[in-house]
Parts: C-alpha cells; sequence; structure tokens
C-alpha cells in the first residue's frame, strides 16, 4: 500500500463498507478543479460536465453527477451560497442519496466543509469534500470546443477525486475533506499554504459534530432527522439574507479603538463575532472594551475568543486574557477560525432566541478556555 494509501486509510473502519454499490453523487460547485484560461475562471458547469463524462467512467463505481445550485470561485461565496448548497444536499439525502462528493474551490473548502459538517450534524450522511490546488485541464492550450482540452497531468484534481470517491464508496458517516493523499474530519481542517500541492492540514481529534456521525440511522430515525431539519429549512433559508459573522483582528492599537469596533457591530442585528486575539487568546484591555464587550451581549451577539495563531488554541494562562471571560466573552478552545464561523453562522441561522444559541455553544464547546 502506497504512502497516499494508507493516509486516506485512517478513515477506513475494519467493517465492510456499507453501501458500496450505490451511486456516489457527486456535486460540482466551482473552485480551481473545474477553473481553465488566463486568469483562471471556473468552467460553466454543462460544459465541465460534459468534459468529465468519459473520464468518471475510469472511476470504479457509478457516478451521480449534478450540477450545484451554483458554480463560482469559492472566494465569493456568501451564507445565502451555503445554505443554498446545503438545501440541495438535503433534498438529495432525503430522497435516500446517503454517499456525496462535493468539488469546490480551495479558498474557503475549510469553511463550507465545517459549516456542512454542523448542519448535517446527527444524521447518517457520507459527505466528502475536495477540490485542487491546479486546474484538472491544461489551462495553457486554448480550447475552443471540449474535444481540446487536455488533462494537466501535474495537476492534483484528479487524485484528489479518486481518493475523495473511496472515501464515498467506503459510506463511513461524517463530513471530510479529501486532499493530496489525506483526509480529515471537516470541522478540523485549514490552509495553511496559498499554492503548494500540500495546502491543507487537519486532525483526528475532533469532537462535536464529528462524534454525531457514530454509526447508520434506522430509517425510522433518518426520517424523523429529514423531518426536523425540513421544518426549519425556511427560516433558515429566510435568515441567511441578513446572517453576518463580523471578525475584529487584534493589533497593537489602542484599545479604544478595538472598543469602537466592537460597539459599531453591538448596534447591529444579533450575530456572530470572531475576536481574533494574540497568542493563547490574548485581547487589549480597558473599561472602554469591557462596556463594548456587555453591550454585544446584551444585544444578543455571541462573541467567540480564538488565536491568530494556527495552532494551540487558547488559554486562560495570561491575566490578558482572562478577564474577558468575565464579560461573556465564549472561548473558541482549539477550533480553528473556519470551525468557528461555521459554528457560529449556523447556530445564527437555526436556533432562536440568541439565548438558545449561546445555550447551544455551551453544549458543543467547553465554554471554559482549555489550558
Amino acid at each position: 500500500m502506497t504512502f497516499r494509501c494508507l493516509k486516506i486509510a485512517k478513515f477506513m473502519s475494519k467493517r465492510k463498507p456499507l453501501t458500496s454499490h450505490n451511486p456516489i453523487t457527486l456535486i460540482y460547485v466551482g473552485g480551481t478543479f473545474g477553473s481553465h484560461g488566463k486568469p483562471l475562471t471556473p468552467l460553466p458547469a454543462d460544459t465541465f460536465s460534459e468534459l468529465m463524462t468519459t473520464h468518471l467512467s475510469k472511476l470504479p463505481v457509478t457516478i451521480d453527477w449534478k450540477n450545484g445550485v451554483w458554480v463560482k470561485d469559492s472566494s465569493q461565496l456568501t451564507p445565502q451560497d451555503f445554505v443554498a448548497l446545503y438545501t440541495q444536499i438535503l433534498n438529495l439525502y432525503a430522497d435516500g442519496n446517503r454517499q456525496f462528493v462535493v468539488i469546490t474551490g480551495t479558498d474557503t473548502l475549510s469553511y463550507l466543509g465545517a459549516f456542512l459538517s454542523e448542519a448535517f450534524a446527527g444524521s447518517d450522511i457520507c459527505l466528502i469534500l475536495t477540490a485542487s490546488m491546479k486546474p484538472l485541464f491544461d489551462a495553457n492550450v486554448v480550447a475552443d470546443t471540449v474535444d481540446d482540452y487536455v488533462i494537466d497531468g501535474t495537476s492534483d484534481a484528479w487524485q484528489n477525486l479518486n481518493d475523495a470517491v473511496g472515501l464515498a464508496m467506503h459510506g463511513e458517516t461524517g463530513v471530510k475533506i479529501a486532499m493530496a493523499g489525506e483526509a480529515w474530519h471537516a470541522q478540523t481542517v485549514q490552509k495553511i499554504h496559498s499554492h503548494d500541492l500540500m495546502a491543507f492540514s487537519g486532525h483526528f481529534r475532533a469532537g462535536y459534530p464529528a462524534t454525531s456521525y457514530g454509526k447508520v440511522l434506522p430509517p425510522q430515525r433518518r426520517g424523523h432527522w429529514v423531518d426536523d431539519s425540513m421544518a426549519k429549512l425556511e427560516a433558515i433559508q429566510s435568515r441567511a439574507d441578513t446572517a453576518r459573522i463580523h471578525t475584529v483582528y487584534c493589533v497593537p492599537n489602542d484599545a479604544n479603538l478595538l472598543a469602537e469596533q466592537l460597539q459599531t457591530i453591538a448596534n447591529q442585528p444579533a450575530s456572530g463575532v470572531i475576536l481574533l486575539g494574540f497568542g493563547a487568546g490574548n485581547i487589549p484591555q480597558s473599561e472602554a472594551v469591557a462596556t463594548a464587550l456587555d453591550a454585544l451581549y446584551e444585544a444578543g451577539h455571541l462573541v467567540v475568543c480564538t488565536t491568530q495563531c494556527p495552532y494551540g488554541g487558547v488559554s486562560d494562562a495570561y491575566a490578558s486574557g482572562n478577564w474577558q471571560y468575565e464579560h461573556h466573552v465564549l472561548s473558541g478552545g482549539r477550533l480553528t477560525i473556519p470551525a468557528i464561523y461555521a459554528r457560529l453562522l449556523w447556530l445564527t441561522l437555526a436556533f432562536e432566541p440568541p439565548a438558545r444559541r449561546r445555550q447551544r455553544w455551551t453544549y458543543t464547546v467547553n465554554h471554559k478556555p482549555t489550558r
């Protein structure tokens, strides 16, 4: 077995694949994988699906191709786009499909994966997201017809798709991301390099929502999950139009500037706020900042402190970080920034009133800072 296969095999349990003979539902929503030309631009869904028809027949499983509800560069995605894709997958899942692969872009791959992980928590979906750092088709070859497109032999796209399809065939429940011969729980993934083929990192020590995908659901329980999800779908779609997750990046400014930024957010409709602190989650301290944090809480905002550091998470070991938790700030623990964004967005969309969102956060994330 190759090194690549060994990495992917970490998600292959010892039991027999659950539904390996079922078709894999593959959804294309754009990204570098299906881009072409200079500058790179996502190919229209119909063009890309036609190009992929022959190549997909080489895979060891039947592929049920679906054009996404949107096809765009992933840097342009919005909460409405996240919800539209969630709705498409939810409807397919309700119709009996359980094994999915989504081809998207790398810029917001970790955000989208973490969001879908939150949205499908408690289901028995098998959903694998993948992307590529180089387009499948050679961008240097001018193509006037579909016969002119040539696969780029240096691209990582086809191998990433092969790996994702292999995981989907196996059928293990959960939402995962497959890239560069590795696969991780979607909520743990972050992009750590802007152009290297091994641009992502993740880990396997994931808590909720990964822990909610423990086993295949009995039909009745799956039906209840679908019914509950469909019942709140209209409200989620409506809230997506106005959902905002604010981010405040701490830099060495006067604390009054931070207070002004926070107070401005406090005057807007209740949402989520990501506070990116220094080191272990330390932030500028002043009476004005404390007052602004209290105002955010009173207005129904969830403020979550995380760190600008890519690894390690936050801690309450320092007085310069500890004080904020007395003013209703929630700890991001060891969650990545994309995972925090995804959870705050899902809570904003799926739960009312704001007090219930806070309750759900403390239920799914230990609200005490991680030491």
